[in-house]
């Protein structure tokens, strides 16, 4: 099973690039949505690390946000607790799946948790900053302060195109993403 990894900025078209592989794909930010409508334990968690932001089940996505926002650590006690979980649901994912030529993983913080393994493929998706932002700013929730407190726990672009085998230039549209996957699915499956 080749397993291969989306990197890239935030709103650089991660999923959309991801979606158009065609294999089963692990995406991260759903999961998250559904632990934060379904995992009492999570929300348990998340109240006691945080008791003046989490008050009520299913948890809000408002409370994620104003908890973030107030202080700078929140971020990273929420960080914490989430991915323990996302490391258990991509673990079943990955197991569920174990037959499939090829399974994409659309992680926010796939390198800096260090979920990517050595023979992981890698591909950064390229976009220009002023189309990401015209994009983002679309978002019903677009919160400019809140994606730059994201953006301070990543690991540098750069690097992360550095360690990809593969860089996606998204202008986009759609055709040019299928050009780019077709041919990384040309050399990874050789």
């Amino acid at each position: 099973m080749i397993k291969i990894g989306i990197l890239g900025d935030i709103g650089s078209g991660k999923s959309f690039v991801a979606k158009n592989f065609g294999f089963p794909i692990f995406d991260a930010d759903a999961e998250v949505a559904k632990i934060y409508q379904k995992d009492k334990k999570v929300f348990k968690k998340l109240k006691k690390k945080l008791p003046k932001f989490f008050t009520s089940f299913p948890i809000n996505k408002k409370d994620v946000t104003e908890a973030i926002m107030h202080n700078k650590t929140n971020l990273n006690k929420i960080v914490s607790i989430i991915h323990r979980e996302i490391r258990k649901k991509l673990s079943k994912f990955l197991k569920k799946n174990e037959k499939q030529k090829i399974l994409i993983l659309d992680i926010p913080l796939f390198l800096e948790n260090r979920i990517n393994k050595k023979d992981d493929v890698l591909i950064f998706v390229d976009a220009k900053k002023t189309e990401i932002l015209k994009r983002l700013k679309k978002r019903k929730n677009f919160n400019k302060k809140l994606i730059d407190r994201f953006k301070k726990i990543q690991l540098p672009l750069d690097y992360k195109k550095r360690k990809s085998q593969f860089i996606i230039k998204n202008n986009f549209k759609p055709k040019t993403i299928r050009k780019y996957v077709k041919y990384i699915l040309k050399e990874t499956l050789q």
